[in-house]
């Protein structure tokens, strides 16, 4: 028996518990650090199969670190299970059809990222057990990805330090290893704090704090013009002071983030943003408090462990769809406006040039993209962000995705949550395990390998070290 046959027959021995897993974690809908439920799940399911298990680490009570074998290599694989606010909807329906108004859903599919995890986990272990080799399994359970940045937290406990290398995947619409790099981020509350007073009779009494807000923003929309284009600068009000007009509004509330290339860029951004908020309080009158949320760190790519990653997805096959996948697929695409449908061709373009929009005309109209992309390392930038970027720069690191959406589904929709407990959604899930298992057994296996991909980091890193964005006074929070 190969390989790949052994792990195949280590997950369908426990499809059964690990699609299962996936589901009740989609149904918990669980938003950032409040994940619960959810780690308690994985946390049972990881301590049956023998693992170490330890909870609450690194000040956050839903984040796991859990344990098997002894010995180097230590293979670490990584699971989120946060869902996202106001995605609330109903499964296996192309309507939306939220299961509670304004309530929570996975529309990430980190349902299916702390599964596959978890699937990788038991099957390495399985293998490694079975086989005798010596080496660890590492199952991170990062929550708070979502706003949250809980990797960082875990970076900066030092939950990697002994660890050879991270292995991670992402639900998504199509199958590739994600060898583009994303943005660095900076999260950050600007409240103010003014005085009330009679709208009507006395407003010169008063010093409005929404006053302030709004002046931040427009000073904020005037800086867009002048900072690098591939920053970003978003905001939400948080707090608008109350719901009564005639009264002056002593507190009010925004949320800034910012994105760059660069940790340091996002950083200078910020600076200036403050410059902003300090003036608006000066104008208003109002004192400004600044409450650090999050941030996170720009990717470093490990190219030897992308192209190792790539080679056993190549060896996996893609996911594999049936009838009753592509129709429940077809439904989903109906629902989406043609801006929407054309969304992955255009980020394929982006990210890979004319390579980029062959493929992007190969799969154009599939209702499922059921091939593998080559492998593509590029300097093209992807304009979201993750907390992955952070391990990365500790260890090297790797992400995969794998087809659980159907073709075009935009992230944090209803109909991304809708796809959650499908067919589809645990062949890919399983399908990402698989993969990874794979990677880490040539890893526990084939010393040579892990050592190849070692020197790369290195070399990438090139004598630069890891800077914690985060301050050290601010702790994880569902809520400032």
């Amino acid at each position: 028996m190969t390989k790949k046959e052994k792990i195949l027959s280590f997950i369908e021995t426990k499809r059964d518990v690990l699609t299962s897993v996936n589901d009740r974690i989609w149904e918990y809908a669980e938003t950032r650090f409040e994940e619960s439920k959810s780690s308690e799940l994985i946390s049972k399911v990881l301590a049956d199969e023998g693992f170490a298990v330890t909870k609450g680490v690194a000040d956050m009570d839903t984040a796991i670190v859990a344990r098997f074998g002894s010995g180097k290599p230590v293979i670490g694989f990584l699971g989120e299970y946060d869902a996202l606010y106001g995605l609330s909807q109903s499964a296996g329906t192309a309507e939306k059809k939220p299961l509670v108004e304004g309530g929570k859903g996975h529309g990430c599919g980190h349902q299916a990222l702390g599964a596959t995890a978890l699937t990788a986990a038991i099957a390495t272990k399985d293998y490694l057990k079975e086989n005798k080799i010596k080496g660890t399994v590492v199952y991170f359970g990062c929550p708070g990805e979502e706003g949250g940045s809980g990797k960082v937290y875990m970076v900066r406990a030092g939950c990697f330090k002994d660890v050879d290398v991270a292995l991670t995947s992402h639900p998504g619409t199509e199958n590739y290893v994600t060898a583009y790099n994303m943005l660095a981020t900076i999260t950050t509350y600007f409240k103010f704090h003014g005085t009330s007073s009679h709208a009507g009779a006395t407003p010169h009494l008063g010093r409005s704090a929404l006053d302030a807000v709004e002046l931040m923003n427009v000073g904020a929309n005037y800086l867009r013009e002048h900072i690098i284009p591939e920053a970003r600068l978003h905001y939400a009000i948080t707090d608008s002071g109350g719901l009564s007009p005639n009264v002056v509004q002593s507190k009010a509330a925004v949320l800034y983030q910012i994105r760059a290339p660069k940790l340091s860029q996002a950083k200078s951004v910020y600076e200036r943003v403050i410059n902003i908020a300090k003036g608006a309080a000066l104008m208003t009158e109002t004192r400004l408090e600044i409450v650090y949320d999050r941030a996170s760190s720009e990717i470093i790519h490990c190219r030897a462990l992308e192209k190792l990653t790539h080679e056993k997805l190549m060896e996996a096959g893609p996911v594999s769809a049936d009838a009753k996948d592509i129709q429940f697929a077809k439904e989903i695409r109906k629902t989406l406006t043609q801006e929407e449908l054309s969304n992955t061709g255009r980020m394929l373009s982006l990210l890979y040039g004319a390579e980029g929009e062959k493929i992007a005309k190969s799969i154009k109209g599939k209702d499922i993209v059921d091939t593998i992309y080559p492998f593509m390392p590029t300097d093209k930038i992807l304009s979201g962000s993750t907390d992955m970027g952070d391990v990365s720069w500790v260890v090297p690191t790797v992400q995969l995705t794998t087809s659980t959406f159907a073709n075009d589904t935009p992230f944090h929709s209803w109909q991304a949550v809708a796809q959650g407990k499908t067919e589809l959604c645990h062949k890919g899930m399983l399908k990402a395990g698989e993969v990874l298992a794979l990677v880490a057994l040539d890893l526990l296996e084939k010393p040579e390998l892990l050592a190849d991909i070692k020197k790369d980091f290195a070399e990438t890193l090139g004598g630069e070290t890891y800077g914690c964005p985060i301050p050290p006074d601010v702790k994880p929070s569902p809520k400032r």
